[in-house]
């Protein structure tokens, strides 16, 4: 703030220097006498408080603050009615166009519900352990509910349901006046299944295997046949499943009865061959003859040696009896080494020349092995098939539905006041932000 001047007035007659317009905030200014009176608080030059007589005293003079005027009131800047038009066109009007569409151009659209679970008859068992061990492991098995959640969203469900309902049929007449929830006259299939997902909604519990769909439309029939066609798919494909299933099972049993009853023959024919050609049909039975042979001739040798010894203390060496004892012991030890020899010799007298009994018999020990192993695959396979037949026989897997679908009175979308709502908060939002950034640029500029 500028100070003020300081002028001298002009010398009257009773000699007093007067210093006027100091500032323009003083209401009076200030004089200083400089004559030799008497002052009436008792000073002058000729008290000695004061200077000499006829010389002037000066005082310092006080700076002045100028202060600023009040302010005036505030006034609509260009600036402002430009944030007002924006707030009017950017949030008013639309969310006004908003209100007047859905309270006069939005359908109404009625709701209808169902819900449905995957039942097993299969008791528990070894499946339901090896599926509890995979998922401790960290394994994921895809259940039937899973595949059934997906199903309903695919394309297949889709043109299962539009060729019963016709859902453009239904959906498109209200185009364009209702064009945020109608579906155009000229959608294509990819167009029908991205309105599907609009239109249905699915909750599934991993948990507990449940599964509810919701589906609107324009009037409640129409909601009502979609929630029953999508049950009447779902349990179609269960069947599906089963089938597969059960074909699957059949397929594998008589494939497993095919292969154990070829290891079956084959293992038959090895045996046979080894009998034709060894004439042994039971080595067992063989041995035993074998041995029993051998028993005898045992037997007959200790009865020679008992009669020879008899012989020889009542007859003389020469004695013919004596003679023909000994012959007969050295017979029958004759034929005892002989059926030793037959065991390990080359000639079986079996007709398998080249072949030593031992070498026999464990070939046929082996061809027995063989043809057990064939017998109870073969039995296993028997028993398999008929279980599969059994499981093919009744259905394993259905389709349990715990709501019905049901039948709405009243209509429950669009959801007027929500949408209105939420539409003006993010038009509000919207807003704010461009302002603030608007604003941020203005400034920094």
């Amino acid at each position: 703030m500028s100070r003020s001047t300081r002028q001298a007035a002009p010398k009257t007659g009773s000699d007093t220097d007067t210093v006027s317009d100091i500032g323009p905030d003083f209401a009076e200014s200030t004089e200083i006498e400089t004559t030799g009176e008497r002052r009436p608080d008792g000073t002058g030059p000729g008290t000695g408080r004061g200077r000499k007589g006829g010389r002037k005293q000066r005082q310092p003079i006080p700076e002045v603050v100028q202060v600023q005027p009040i302010a005036s009131p505030a006034r609509m800047k260009r600036r402002h009615w430009g944030l007002v038009a924006s707030f009017v066109l950017l949030v008013l009007a639309p969310l006004a166009a908003t209100i007047f569409y859905l309270w006069t151009y939005a359908t109404d659209q009625y709701l209808s519900t169902t819900g449905f679970t995957v039942r097993s008859q299969e008791s528990g068992g070894a499946t339901e352990i090896l599926g509890g061990l995979a998922q401790f492991a960290g394994g994921t098995v895809a259940s039937d509910s899973d595949i059934l959640y997906e199903f309903i969203q695919s394309q297949e469900m889709v043109e299962a349901v539009d060729a019963k309902v016709d859902l453009r049929a239904h959906f498109s007449p209200r185009w364009p006046e209702d064009w945020a929830f109608a579906l155009w006259p000229d959608a294509s299939t990819e167009d029908l299944v991205w309105y599907w997902h609009r239109i249905i909604g699915i909750s599934y519990d991993s948990g507990t295997g449940l599964t509810e769909v919701t589906v609107v439309a324009f009037d409640p029939e129409t909601a009502q046949a979609i929630t029953t066609e999508i049950v009447n798919q779902s349990q179609d494909r269960i069947n599906a499943l089963n089938a597969q299933a059960r074909e699957d099972a059949m397929r594998y049993a008589v494939a497993d009865l095919e292969e154990a009853v070829a290891r079956l023959k084959t293992a038959r024919e090895a045996l046979t061959r080894f009998r034709t050609r060894t004439r042994i049909v039971d080595p067992e039975s063989d041995i035993q003859g074998r041995m029993g042979v051998m028993n005898s001739l045992q037997q007959q040798l200790a009865e020679a040696l008992i009669e020879y010894d008899l012989l020889r203390g009542t007859a003389s060496d020469n004695d013919p009896r004596v003679t023909k004892a000994q012959q007969r012991i050295d017979v029958i030890r004759a034929r005892i080494q002989g059926e030793r020899q037959t065991f390990t010799s080359d000639n079986t007298d079996t007709g398998a020349v080249g072949e030593d009994y031992p070498t026999l018999i464990a070939e046929f020990e082996s061809l027995t092995v063989d043809l057990q192993y064939a017998e109870e695959t073969y039995r296993a396979a028997l028993t398999a098939l008929q279980v599969a037949r059994d499981d093919a026989a009744r259905q394993s897997r259905y389709l349990a539905t715990y709501i019905k679908p049901t039948l709405a009175h009243d209509s429950e979308y669009p959801k007027r006041f929500i949408l209105a709502g939420l539409a003006g908060l993010f038009l509000l939002l919207t807003w704010s932000i461009i302002a603030l950034i608007y604003y941020s640029i203005r400034d920094r500029s």
